[in-house]
């Protein structure tokens, strides 16, 4: 390792009146403390559940604090989603003080307390550095003598003595490493455990990192985070660029609580995002889905989808959809999902669940009735049209986006059932009504009608036919349960004597069956 690079590796970088080391040891910080008077977290506003565990773990003479969004939301006056706790117990210890504690994870392992309707997760300090020695990346062969760095290896000078056959020993089994980085710098595994500080320095904003102590009920900040709290800031804790390598995915998150909050982000943060936006590619797939469903079903999902465009990161989790909103259609811009997103945000505002396939089928909806149209111009029938259209639009999409495949057939259905409210006579609206997916079809038809204008007469006649013919209680429970299967994957029958059998041989007869 040249000398610059430890001069790098090492050299300090400033937070706002605070030094730490990014791989080095961490230089003491002393924290801000802000006592119970002075700031607005209270018990009686946290989950009784919480509350418990946090008062158990300090029994047992760990640190227990509140930690995250929790304390965040509190200070603003909003009402947590949950609570997350960190302590300096490991997930071991935790679990020998809880019974109804499931350790967790991989990449960082974590307890969670199980009680009657509720989780509260559980994490230990997280340190800033690997107990680890570094492993180089090409070892020397058994046996072989090496040299200076950079030089051949030594010459022996003796004639190695006759090889003598013996007994190879069993392969040592190795512990995979408590923290694992790919080489360009994202993390893949951080076990490591540390201390309050440390923990807090590891965080991803300033904001998410004040901690609330339940042995004197101050607030603990460590990072300024009560500052970027009281200006709305969202500032990356450490060197912007660093933190977003170890892990991409903090840049959505980073639009997430910008949008949320109705904070700005900090200037250097967001230069970092816009330099580094395409790096999000590289996040889990599987993950990345869970990360857009908060982004679009927290109630304001216009707005961080307007942020998304902003910073070119939608192009980088939807790029299909993405060059279909830079186009024109007649003369005029795609407008289609800002005013999809806008119909969420009421639904959620309001306190109804939207679930993924009605938010991903309104997001994709214009986009996939074109791509269906110009199927049907090429010959295709209706149903294949849309079946192709969807294939294709969330093919492309599963790369950076993992959207389950029920959620595709669902949204084709959605789309397929379109037209059946054009057919109003005899009893087959009686029939349709009944039918599993009649309700997401008719929300889509709603949106749709109210969106472009069209379709005003055929919505107000089947808004009017479902008041005037009401579902008994059983058949909507019918319905759901028709729903819920129609979900589950299908289950591959088995052949009967069709393996195991040689070839030519005669499957056994059955035995008669006495008269």
């Amino acid at each position: 390792m040249t000398q610059l690079s430890v001069f790098l590796r090492n050299f300090p970088l400033y937070l706002p009146g605070y030094c730490v080391l990014i791989y080095g040891s961490v230089t003491p910080i002393k924290p801000t403390i802000i006592p119970r008077k002075e700031h607005s977290v209270s018990r009686k506003w946290i989950s009784p559940n919480a509350v418990r565990v946090l008062y158990k773990l300090k029994e047992h003479g760990y640190y227990a604090y509140l930690v995250g969004g929790g304390v965040r939301d509190l200070l603003l006056g909003r009402e947590p989603k949950d609570f997350d706790i960190a302590t300096d117990a490991t997930p071991n210890e935790v679990k020998k003080v809880f019974r109804n504690c499931r350790l967790i994870g991989r990449r960082f392992r974590l307890a969670h307390i199980h009680f009657h309707n509720d989780i509260v997760e559980v994490a230990t300090f997280r340190s800033m550095v690997s107990d680890e020695p570094e492993v180089s990346e090409a070892a020397p062969a058994i046996g072989q003598a090496t040299g200076p760095a950079g030089q051949e290896p030594f010459a022996q000078e003796e004639a190695a003595p006759p090889a003598v056959e013996v007994a190879a020993a069993p392969e040592a089994k190795t512990k995979p490493p408590s923290m694992l980085k790919t080489e360009g710098g994202m993390i893949l595994r951080d076990n490591v455990f540390g201390t309050p500080e440390e923990d807090a320095l590891r965080r991803d904003f300033t904001v998410n990192a004040l901690f609330y102590s339940i042995a004197d009920y101050s607030v603990i900040d460590y990072v300024g985070g009560m500052q970027d709290l009281r200006n709305g800031l969202i500032r990356i804790i450490g060197d912007p660029r660093v933190r977003f390598t170890e892990d991409p995915v903090r840049m959505v998150r980073a639009v997430r609580f910008a949008a949320l909050l109705g904070f700005e982000i900090e200037a250097e943060t967001y230069r970092a995002m816009l330099e580094l936006k395409d790096q999000v590619a590289l996040a889990s797939p599987a993950r990345m889905y869970e990360e857009v469903l908060k982004l679009f079903l927290s109630g304001e999902g216009e707005k961080t989808y307007q942020l998304l465009r902003k910073t070119g990161l939608f192009g980088v989790i939807f790029p299909q959809l993405d060059r279909w909103v830079d186009t024109e259609k007649d003369g005029f811009p795609h407008i289609w999902i800002g005013k999809a997103l806008e119909w969420v945000d009421a639904c959620v505002q309001a306190g109804r669940t939207v679930p993924p396939h009605i938010l991903f089928g309104l997001m994709f909806g214009q986009y996939i009735e074109e791509k269906a149209e110009q199927h049907r111009s090429s010959g295709a029938n209706a149903l294949d049209a849309v079946t192709r259209a969807v294939s294709e639009a969330l093919a492309d999409q599963v790369q950076r986006v993992q959207i389950p495949k029920k959620i595709s057939l669902t949204m084709r259905d959605m789309y397929w059932n379109q037209q059946r409210f054009e057919k109003r006579e005899g009893r087959y609206p009686r029939f349709f009504l009944r039918r599993p997916g009649f309700g997401d079809a008719f929300e889509y038809l709603r949106f749709t009608s109210e969106t472009t204008g069209e379709k005003k007469e055929i919505r107000a006649w089947w808004k009017e036919f479902i008041k005037s013919h009401p579902l008994a209680p059983g058949e909507e429970k019918e319905i759901q349960k028709l729903v819920e299967k129609k979900a589950l994957p299908k289950r591959r029958r088995r052949r009967r004597g069709g393996r195991g059998r040689h070839e030519g041989q005669a499957p056994k007869p059955k035995p008669s069956q006495p008269h």
